[in-house]
This record gives structure tokens, C-alpha cells and sequence, in this order.
């Protein structure tokens, strides 16, 4: 068992309103709001793994190293939540309606179909159909 192993991991997203990121992520995904351990933390449940939703105003310092500064327009990143899911159709549907946006589909019968998305908080993510 490796050190990872024996500790629980959570993905932490900045977003710059609490209520409207809990909204999207329990329509979109159906997580569920698990807790609120302090004003402007949001904590959902989605399977095994812990989802943290960190409010962060736009236009607030990203980090003490760096001038940037936060804003929610839609960005790369190099670190995006893979979601998988049975049902590539239903699941992109339901995040549509969400306020996803949908950015380009992958289409592949043999090994699964993935479709490339961003919330709207910028953040991209992917739809990843699970083939049995």
C-alpha cells in the first residue's frame, strides 16, 4: 500500500460564487452537498472522492508567488476532473442543461466516447462513457 493509499483524496476548485458552483455540480453530476465546514467552503460527496468548492472572488491573487490573478473566464489548465459515466448522451445532456458547455466530442465505439467540456466557471472537464 502506498502512502496515497492510506490517505483520502479531494480535488479542490476555485469557484467565484459558492451557491451557483454547488447548483451546477449537483445538477450536472449529481454530487451531493456532504458539508460546509466554513463560510465560502462547500464539500460534495460523489462516489469515493471529496469535491471542494473553495469560493474565490474574481480578481483575488491566485497565489503569494505570482501577480496573476483569478477570473473565471474559460482557461487551460493542465489539471481537469475526468467524470465517467454509462451514459455519454443522458450525461452530457444533464450537464447542458446545467450550464456546461460543450467543446468537442470524441467518438469511439470500441474503447468509450468522451466528450470535452467547461463549466461555467471556466474549468474544463471531460465525459468519459465507460465501455463495459
Amino acid at each position: 500500500m502506498t502512502h496515497v493509499e492510506k490517505n483520502s483524496v479531494s480535488v479542490s476548485i476555485d469557484v467565484p460564487n459558492l451557491v451557483d458552483a454547488i447548483r451546477f455540480y449537483t445538477s450536472a453530476f449529481g454530487f451531493t452537498e456532504s458539508s460546509a465546514p466554513l463560510p465560502g467552503v462547500a464539500v460534495l460527496r460523489a462516489g469515493n472522492t471529496n469535491i471542494c468548492l473553495l469560493e474565490k472572488r474574481t480578481g483575488t491573487k491566485a497565489s503569494t508567488h505570482t501577480q496573476e490573478t483569478r477570473h473565471y473566464k474559460r482557461h487551460w489548465t493542465p489539471v481537469h476532473l475526468d467524470i465517467h459515466v454509462d451514459n455519454l448522451e443522458v450525461a452530457l445532456a444533464r450537464a447542458l442543461d446545467a450550464g456546461a458547455v460543450k467543446e468537442q466530442m470524441f467518438e469511439n465505439a470500441k474503447h468509450g466516447s468522451a466528450a470535452f467540456c467547461g463549466d461555467p466557471f471556466g474549468h474544463g472537464f471531460c465525459l468519459i462513457q465507460r465501455n463495459r
